[in-house]
């Protein structure tokens, strides 16, 4: 399925020229105003859009953490790469030439243009000890990855410096998930308590976030409907410690 991903080659008609304003990389989507804004600045930018709206919204502030850091002699990862994923197409736009996805749905590794395709468990890579410059993983954690596991690999792929941009599917108070299940694990949205939970967890690990992130949420801007579930999501990044 992982093969879908080669439609991205043929896009015309971004000028790599043009770079994305800051936009929050520690943050809660809001609001459909906010999901519409980011769609509008991805098309000015003449970057191919993300099939789910929603999902554009923190691609982009995946790609504005990332170009904000790094330049195209960067390696990147993006863990849990999905067919219609456009982090590692767009950043393979503005020159970057180190490109790797990793999905356990990939049966054998390939190529498209700088982006190098590998099956592999994001828990438990082969890479080598600080191999990343920058690693994205987009809504992937709450599809049953285990967070300690993840942060404590995402922490030794990185290079002091490097950075971790996550998100994942959220709402701040508790949404009825029981008996639901997708590609084989339970249906997870997260709460407010297990997200800083999680980032205490990171800083064990020498993961430390880029900014405040606050919790707060407005309207319920992601609909998934074959699970009848409306929530929002939330992004955050963080640095490997030196």
């Amino acid at each position: 399925m992982i093969a879908e991903a080669r439609w991205w080659w043929r896009w015309r008609g971004h000028d790599p020229r043009a770079r994305p304003a800051r936009v929050p990389e520690n943050a809660v989507l809001r609001t459909i105003a906010e999901r519409e804004r980011a769609v509008d600045a991805i098309e000015q930018l003449g970057l191919p859009k993300y099939d789910d709206r929603p999902k554009n919204w923190d691609s982009l502030a995946a790609l504005s953490a990332i170009l904000a850091r790094t330049g195209p002699d960067a390696r990147v990862l993006d863990a849990g790469a999905v067919p219609n994923a456009v982090i590692l197409p767009w950043l393979a736009m503005y020159g970057y030439r180190d490109l790797v996805g990793i999905n356990l749905d990939v049966k054998r590794a390939f190529e498209v243009g700088p982006i190098r395709y590998e099956r592999g468990d994001l828990t438990r890579t082969e890479f080598a000890d600080a191999s990343f410059d920058a690693i994205t993983c987009l809504s992937v954690i709450e599809h049953g990855v285990p967070t300690d596991a993840y942060l404590a690999e995402m922490a030794r792929l990185l290079k002091p410096g490097g950075i971790l941009v996550t998100s994942t599917d959220y709402w701040h108070e508790p949404i009825a998930t029981d008996g639901k299940v997708a590609w084989g694990a339970p249906v997870k949205v997260f709460q407010p308590a297990e997200i800083r939970s999680m980032l205490a967890r990171g800083d064990a690990f020498g993961l430390r976030p880029t900014g405040e992130l606050a919790y707060v949420c407005d309207e319920k801007v992601v609909h998934w409907k074959r699970m009848r579930l409306d929530y929002t999501f939330i992004v955050f990044t963080l640095e490997r410690a030196a």
